[in-house]
């Protein structure tokens, strides 16, 4: 009789069998008092496809869950049938194929992490992310119950792990290039595919007597390839200079040899991905850059939200839960999906419900009224030189005699705007930055362009009131001589000129397409 924390007292009867192979709490506490271990491993009488093996010859070949009845039948004919009944419980289910999943214990490699948690949760307190509570609360929490990665698969497609062992296993061989394999084994043919049809045949003499090394059936696990981007982009050491093949530490030290020209540019400035990814690519990444240069590849990390579907459900392709994202951006432009995002939930990590009346609002509430803006600027530069017979010319100097309160305000406000963005960009915050944009949209059209029309239009009499030498102001009804006043719609298309021309550039990384469109035409 075993004794575990996981039986409850308030479900059951208290007591449960266990089946190490085919069930994580099972397989602790068997291997905890000894039950298995590494020589000893559990039993499992099933193969890969779920069928009973001929350890079970009364149902061997059937599959374990359509099995069932036939044990029932069999337990009956027995006399060792206590009670037959269904119970309606949850089950796992294959989210794809919707059949039933099973537990199954198989043999795999393990990268050590557990030895390295101390080192990993020192590495995470020296990056910034965003939002700063996945960082102390989500990775943090992972990070610190982090256990042994199982890094194989039982696959035919993917990475091989480059391991080639003897009969008994005891012998080891993990091998670092192509050149070593080439060298270790004798294999004299091109090798430029590594791919498990390309490498499995290849065979490394024993240096213990034990025969040949054949290489591990097992492939890597896809998420140590995407862990390992940092490195294998550039094709790391062996696409750098100062690497020699001859030396198995080439690549190595940080300061010597391709890892000098590595760390000029390591770690990255930041990486962005979905909150899931805290335990995949940034948790891959993390662990293998603590392994191999004892840092984190990356400085910042921005973390996004969920896109759910609008009924709050995982979007789907079987479901059909979601709008089609082309048509999406055919009907409303690839610039308004975009500002519907930033703008959104998702870029402070928490989930978002897509819906399409928001990327609509998108379109109305922000960027026909920064095109207005643009438009009524247009008209009025060829209203002023239908007027004056000149072409209207931006001049930044002109704005040191501006004495209108108007444009002083809106001038000030685009500064404070730009000084805000710069500083909350370089905190990778777009939650801050992306409002305070469209506050300024909202104000250039609807503050200063709807207060200052006639002005832009070259009536001086409807002018907005300025101050005066002893404070008060002008209510702006009397009319101007004609060189104040075509100096006063002078001041106003320049101001509005500058206003549109700073604002969309800094719209840029957001709305780049019609950003870049009023930008070519100011």
């Amino acid at each position: 009789m075993l004794l575990d924390t996981y039986v409850k007292q308030d479900d059951g009867v208290g007591i449960v069998h266990q089946s190490p192979a085919f069930g994580e709490d099972d397989y602790n506490i068997s291997w905890r008092l000894g039950l298995i271990n590494g020589d000893r491993p559990p039993p499992n009488p099933l193969n890969a496809s779920g069928e009973y093996t001929s350890e079970v010859p009364d149902f061997e070949g059937q599959h374990v869950k359509a099995a069932d009845k036939n044990i029932i039948k069999f337990l009956e004919a027995s006399g060792r049938l206590v009670r037959k009944s269904q119970i309606l419980h949850r089950y796992p289910h294959c989210p794809r194929s919707k059949t039933p999943l099973i537990q199954r214990a198989v043999p795999s490699w393990f990268i050590q992490v557990e030895s390295v948690v101390p080192e990993l949760l020192e590495n995470l307190e020296k990056t910034h992310w965003v939002p700063s509570n996945v960082k102390t609360g989500r990775f943090n929490a992972w990070l610190g119950a982090a256990r042994d990665w199982n890094v194989s698969r039982n696959r035919y497609w993917g990475t091989p792990l480059p391991l080639w062992v003897s009969e008994d296993m005891k012998e080891v061989v993990c091998i670092g290039s192509v050149a070593e394999l080439k060298e270790l084994s004798g294999f004299k043919g091109e090798l430029t595919d590594l791919h498990r049809d390309a490498v499995d045949h290849i065979t490394i003499p024993s240096k213990q007597g034990k025969g040949v090394l054949k290489r591990v059936e097992e492939v890597f696990d896809c998420w140590f390839e995407s862990g390992s981007m940092p490195y294998a982009s550039s094709h790391y050491p062996f696409s750098y200079s100062g690497f020699d093949a001859s030396d198995p530490d080439s690549g190595v030290s940080r300061t010597e040899g391709p890892g000098k020209e590595l760390f000029s540019k390591f770690p990255g400035d930041f990486i962005a991905e979905g909150l899931d990814q805290t335990r995949g690519w940034f948790y891959t990444m993390s662990v293998l850059g603590t392994h191999l240069f004892q840092t984190f590849p990356y400085q910042n990390c921005v973390v996004n939200g969920i896109v759910l579907a609008e009924d709050g459900k995982k979007m789907s392709k079987s479901l059909k839960n979601f709008p089609d994202p082309m048509l999406v951006i055919d009907k409303y432009g690839s610039d308004a999906l975009r500002l519907y995002l930033i703008d959104s939930p998702v870029v402070r990590g928490e989930p978002l419900r897509f819906s399409e009346q928001g990327v609509r609002q998108i379109v109305s509430g922000v960027l026909l009224p920064l095109w207005n803006s643009y438009n009524f600027f247009a008209q009025q530069a060829a209203l002023y030189k239908k007027n004056t017979g000149e072409d209207f010319t931006y001049d930044p100097d002109m704005q040191k005699t501006n004495e209108n309160v108007m444009d002083r305000w809106i001038l000030a406000a685009t500064q404070s705007l730009l000084q805000y963005v710069n500083v909350e960009m370089e905190a990778y915050r777009l939650y801050t930055v992306v409002p305070r944009l469209l506050k300024m949209v909202d104000d250039t059209t609807n503050w200063y362009i709807r207060f200052n029309r006639s002005r832009l239009k070259g009536q001086a009499t409807s002018a907005p009131a300025k101050p005066t030498a002893n404070g008060t102001q002008t209510n702006g009804t009397s009319s101007l001589p004609v060189d104040e006043e075509t100096n006063d719609t002078l001041h106003a298309l320049n101001t509005l000129f500058e206003v549109v021309y700073t604002l969309v550039r800094a719209l840029a990384p957001f709305i780049p397409f019609l950003s870049d469109n009023i930008f070519t035409r100011l």
